[in-house]
């Protein structure tokens, strides 16, 4: 356990202190997706405070202006962009609200991090730069504008509100990407599945036993980015054992929750189960035999997997056997993880899909995955073949929040600026990649045909995870950056 008077919360006093300031205001208000008021409400008090332009648009985003240095009017417009929502995730022990409380978040050697909970330094980090950029009087630069969108964590929402005639810049710079001295130059699209069960409640057997069954201690992690270390997936890990303690000693399931947010890989799932009393010696003893399969299985990649049986009251009533039977057998056989790596650009995911939640309510077992892939047909296949999938096992199923990917463009001025200028700064060349995640430059690119755009940020670990953590020393090279390339932009 961490202990809490021995943190140094102090975060802004780190260098750049300008950013830091603004990033540990960040930290105060409460800003998980849809529940962005309050930083929206921060944002649009502090342009007034410096005195910039402010236009708050329908869809809830905000974009601020500030003039360019005098004798520097010449220069392409830039917009810098960012988003206001933060990814809500915390260890199950954590009692938090992300609602109403504060991020606590301290300083750990050349890292910042939180307490028990995701930092929200993806995109709080971006934000506070746009802020510092807006607020700094000495700093050279063209005409600049800042967008800020809402509710980028569960759909983009703000990036698909955004309507045509409101951005003025010919350069948009994204402050949303998590390795310092990568650019990154294209993205994924991805797309949402939804799969729906329902089913008849049963009464339980008599003489059964009944069981909490409790899986955690997985990393999880931002399903995009991390997908490509084949962590442990909760719900997959949790329907293996059910699959097979169903067939073994006459499992029956009365409801399981796995899972959260359709972007986090799932760390944790919990399933109420039952099974005939004479099989409760064996059925504990496989119990504590799977968590050592999985603890081998998941060595060096996951090594805190821990499963547990806890033995509870017998619950009022089981999910039908029929369904439980579609259910994990359906889950058993349901794409998880890298479809295909990109032949293309070695290294790099080209499609993938998380099996993000599993949670029984009401009559109703709703299962939610998040597909990712830089090609839109292999993309459009993959949700083909899950709707197959689950049609055959007799649920109902549906896509939404298809958007599509960004593709490089290997002639952009930005790239070649900004390749130049950090070697000028650093004595080497950034790495130019695409990422396996959902930027919002695809959505933004499709909405403003012509703007030149990159993807740049520190480095920020474990996002979308209680362990995400951003690095001091990369938000001081990521700043010096920044300022440096506005001061270069090229000329109209």
């Amino acid at each position: 356990m961490k202990k809490q008077h021995t943190m140094n919360k102090n975060i802004q006093e780190l260098a750049p202190q300008t950013l830091w300031k603004y990033f540990a205001d960040i930290c105060r208000i409460p800003h998980p997706s849809h529940h962005e008021q309050a930083i929206h409400d921060y944002l649009v008090a502090q342009a007034a405070a410096l005195g910039l332009s402010c236009t708050t648009d329908e869809a809830g985003n905000v974009i601020l202006r500030k003039a360019a240095t005098p004798g520097m009017e010449n220069l392409k417009g830039v917009i810098l962009q960012a988003h206001m929502d933060m990814v809500p995730q915390k260890n199950g022990d954590k009692k938090f609200d992300f609602t109403t409380d504060s991020i606590e978040a301290y300083v750990d050697g050349d890292w910042v991090t939180a307490d028990g909970t995701t930092l929200g330094a993806d995109n709080g980090i971006g934000m506070a730069a746009i802020l510092a950029v807006m607020a700094s009087p000495d700093l050279q630069h063209g005409p600049l504008e800042a967008l800020i969108t809402c509710s980028e964590e569960v759909g983009m929402d703000g990036a698909f509100g955004l309507k045509p005639g409101l951005l003025q810049g010919e350069i948009l710079i994204n402050l949303d990407s998590e390795t310092e001295g990568e650019l990154y130059v294209g993205c994924a699209g991805g797309q949402d599945v939804s799969v729906t069960f329902t089913y008849k409640e049963e009464p339980v057997p008599a003489d059964s036993r009944a069981y909490r069954l409790e899986l955690k201690g997985l990393k999880g992690g931002h399903s995009g980015m991390e997908i490509i270390l084949e962590r442990g997936n909760a719900n997959k890990i949790m329907n293996r054992f059910l699959l097979e303690a169903q067939a073994q000693y006459g499992l029956r399931l009365a409801s399981i929750d796995g899972g959260g947010l359709r972007n986090a890989i799932p760390r944790e799932s919990v399933a109420v189960v039952t099974l005939p009393a004479a099989k409760a010696e064996a059925f504990e003893a496989a119990v504590a035999s799977f968590e050592r399969l999985m603890q081998a299985e998941l060595k060096g990649v996951d090594d805190g997997v821990n499963f547990r049986a806890v033995a509870v009251d017998v619950p009022a009533s089981l999910i039908d056997a029929d369904t439980q039977d579609r259910l994990l057998k359906s889950v058993a056989v349901c794409p998880n993880g890298i479809i295909r790596m990109s032949p293309a650009i070695a290294g790099l995911v080209q499609t993938s899909t998380n099996l993000a939640r599993v949670v029984s309510a009401e009559g109703t077992i709703q299962l939610h995955c998040m597909m990712r892939s830089s090609v839109d047909s292999e993309k459009d296949a993959l949700a083909d073949s899950m709707k197959a999938l689950f049609s055959l096992a007799g649920a109902r199923t549906e896509l939404s929040g298809a958007y599509s990917g960004w593709n490089p463009d290997p002639s952009s001025a930005i790239l070649k600026t900004m390749l130049a200028e950090y070697k000028a700064l650093y004595g080497r060349e950034p790495e130019v990649k695409a990422i396996h995640a959902g930027l919002e430059c695809g959505i933004l690119g499709g909405t403003y045909p012509g703007l030149d755009m990159i993807s740049m940020g520190p480095t920020i670990q474990y996002p979308h995870s209680p362990d995400e953590k951003v690095n001091v020393s990369s938000v001081g090279r990521f700043w010096d950056f920044l300022c440096h390339v506005l001061a270069h932009i090229p000329t109209k």
